[in-house]
């Protein structure tokens, strides 16, 4: 079968051994799958969480129909539509542990569009609801909100009842279209008093939860944004893995400061993750009330050249790998 290996000299389609799912998988033939930011990184050659260096697939998600199913699976057979978290996604056949599928809606979803869905799903409902403890009628605020998780992470405020979602980005055009995906207020985190925004939204009081997608740039913004005993949870690092941080702003505001990665969970955890994403979205995933928009599909020849679109960061939504 082909896939996405990284090679001495970047990422490369080679021919590799088609996978035999164990006891608690499933053997998905893959006709779709959706870049994410962390396979920039495992396409640079540095490793991220088990993943990393020559010869490492790449890819975190997909969707496809299930081609097998290890002996212990008991909820998913031959057949079945599915899109899931899956290591190695870009690929024709792929592995994955059975608790991170989903049967694909009977809504007319196609395998491009399902496959843009689980690592936004499960990542954003585990930072705003799990670790961000959003109650209904609570403000948010999702830093970097034009990438997909951004765009998920508004409208999964949305279903959970936020009273006010902003959404954040440098980019005018992407600002502009933001409203479309749940968010109120569009916040331009270039202008140096972007927090003022923040606070004039909020009658002053500041973001009950701030989900951060950037990071480094925006870290003391983010502590003057947010309420006195607001949270902050740390999702990605877009600007930047290291930078300063006010800790006298921090302990002033007693702000909950949370970091969160799924490179550091058992199995058993990410079981629980998705369990308590589709209690919670899976209605709204079904009626398509929760969308993500695709910028462009790619073939999965085209691998490298997708990539390059991503590291150039000038898209909004989702870039696309068709394998079917």
């Amino acid at each position: 079968m082909k896939a996405a290996v990284l090679g001495e000299n970047g990422i490369e389609v080679r021919d590799i051994a088609k996978p035999s799912p164990a006891p608690n998988e499933v053997l998905i033939r893959v006709r779709a799958s959706s870049l994410n930011r962390a396979d920039l990184i495992v396409a640079s050659g540095q490793p991220h969480g088990r993943v990393g260096g020559v010869g490492a697939r790449i890819g975190l998600e997909c969707a496809g129909e299930i081609e097998a199913v290890g002996s212990a699976v008991k909820d998913f057979k031959a057949g079945d539509r599915v899109m899931a978290s899956a290591p190695g996604g870009f690929t024709e056949y792929a592995v994955t542990d059975a608790g991170r599928v989903h049967r694909i809606p009977g809504n007319n979803m196609s395998y491009e569009q399902a496959a843009c869905f689980p690592v936004a799903l499960q990542t954003m409902h585990n930072a705003v609801a799990t670790a961000g403890r959003l109650k209904r009628g609570e403000t948010l605020l999702i830093q970097g909100a034009s990438s997909g998780v951004g765009l998920m992470g508004m409208q999964i405020g949305k279903v959970l009842g936020a009273s006010l979602v902003l959404g954040s980005s440098t980019n005018a055009q992407r600002r502009a279209r933001l409203a479309e995906y749940g968010c109120d207020v569009a916040i331009d985190t270039g202008k140096p008093d972007w927090p003022e925004d923040v606070k004039k939204a909020t009658d002053g009081k500041g973001v009950d939860l701030i989900v951060d997608m950037v990071s480094a740039p925006v870290a003391n913004g983010n502590l003057e944004a947010a309420k006195i005993l607001g949270r902050i949870v740390n999702v990605g690092r877009l600007g930047g893995n290291k930078g300063e941080f006010d800790f006298d702003k921090h302990a002033l505001k007693r702000v909950d400061y949370i970091g969160v990665t799924f490179r550091t969970r058992s199995p058993e955890e990410v079981r629980e993750i998705v369990r308590a994403m589709r209690a919670d979205l899976w209605p709204a995933v079904e009626n398509g009330k929760l969308t993500l928009p695709i910028y462009k599909t790619y073939k999965l020849a085209d691998i490298a050249e997708a990539l390059s679109v991503m590291r150039a960061n000038q898209h909004f939504g989702k870039i696309v790998i068709s394998v079917a």
